[in-house]
């Protein structure tokens, strides 16, 4: 046990002697998890919007009132004839354009039929579909108020028969995607300090020349080890802390669950992260190439994969496949359930369970490939 503990202290003060390596510990998890919180977030609001209303009533003007009151849409120019609003849509100044026709409110008055026609920038699809998914909104409610309008004002029935949903949304009420964004970063961000540094501090001791140093010491295998995985494990989890301080104080995303339980999983989720930095660091030689091999070979597979960005449901049924294989899938699933949900093992035992097989089976294999490494 002495051992194991100069070990660690050694591998601390290797940390604090490279005064390049504490900000990227310390500062950076917290800078990273502010700029993605925002920077990541898929809400759409103030959309860029040019309008041509060639009709000038008081129909048409209401209608852009009620486009410019949801908060979703900003205008940005009004133009004169339609073909004006290509020039903003292909110098990205607007993502929707709007023709209110001629006669549009003569239409109305009459109780006829009348169209828009609305133009999107589909360059960035999921924008382009919530930002037209608003416009039926909108023209659907002013619909609505102008039958209404129109049965008061004859006498006839105001009571239009149809069906109304009534809505509730749980875990996440005001659909801020910064709830759902942020505790992945935290998956993330944890995955990204383990598993990168743990393999980059290896081979830094293979460089140097220490290993074999090491080596013809009494030291032990599982003593070097321990030694050398451990101070990480002490770094992953006061990254755990600072950016869980970021998320609930600055982003004011509740942590619903248990707290001893997230500090438990995430142990069971460093095992992978550990066991993929100590095979990194087997394979490589230098450590350029063990931050390449992490980042390119598992890291950018592992976000995609997760569901940290794309929804894992929308991916062909043999990705969707491969999805299994990635320990950062579960992990995601458990922080956004103890996150947001509030919900405890009853709910995340599965998950839990195939996380913590898969770190002691991948940190497993790693630790005897590395011992014949050593040997």
């Amino acid at each position: 046990m002495r051992r194991i503990r100069e070990l660690m202290i050694k591998e601390f003060l290797q940390i604090r002697r490279d005064k390049r390596m504490l900000p990227v510990i310390i500062v950076a998890p917290i800078l990273q998890v502010i700029i993605l919180g925002y920077a990541a977030a898929v809400d759409v609001k103030n959309v860029g919007t040019v309008v041509c209303d060639l009709d000038r009533s008081a129909r048409s003007r209401e209608l852009v009132t009620r486009f410019t009151n949801t908060g979703y849409f900003t205008i940005i120019d009004y133009v004169d004839h339609p073909r004006e609003i290509d020039r903003f849509l292909d110098e990205t100044k607007a993502i929707v354009g709007i023709v209110i026709p001629k006669h549009f409110g003569r239409a109305i008055a009459g109780g006829k039929t009348t169209s828009l026609q609305v133009f999107a920038d589909g360059t960035d699809a999921n924008t382009a579909n919530i930002s037209l998914g608003y416009v039926s909104q909108i023209v659907g409610g002013l619909s609505e108020s102008i039958v209404t309008e129109r049965l008061l004002r004859t006498g006839g029935m105001v009571s239009v028969p149809r069906v109304r949903a009534e809505t509730r949304v749980w875990y996440n009420p005001e659909l801020r995607s910064a709830n759902f964004m942020v505790p992945g970063v935290v998956a993330l961000l944890l995955f990204i300090i383990t598993a990168a540094f743990t393999s980059i501090a290896i081979v830094r001791e293979r460089e140097a020349g220490t290993m074999e140093q090491l080596m013809v010491t009494p030291i032990r295998p599982y003593q070097l080890i321990l030694g050398k995985l451990l101070p990480f494990v002490v770094i992953g989890l006061l990254d755990v802390v600072l950016v869980l301080g970021v998320a609930t104080l600055w982003f004011n995303i509740p942590m619903k669950g248990s707290l001893i339980l997230l500090f438990i999983l995430t142990g069971a989720y460093i095992l992978n992260t550990l066991g993929i930095g100590l095979f990194v660091s087997t394979i490589s030689r230098t450590q350029q190439q063990a931050l390449m091999t992490a980042q390119f070979f598992i890291m950018f597979p592992s976000i995609f994969l997760s569901g940290f960005t794309f929804p894992i449901e929308n991916m062909p049924e043999i990705v969707q496949g491969i999805t299994y294989l990635v320990p950062l899938r579960y992990f995601m699933t458990i922080i956004r359930g103890l996150f947001l949900k509030g919900v405890g093992l009853e709910a995340l035992w599965l998950e839990s369970l195939i996380l913590f097989g898969s770190g002691v089976l991948i940190l497993s294999l790693s630790v005897i490939r590395f011992r014949k490494r050593l040997a």
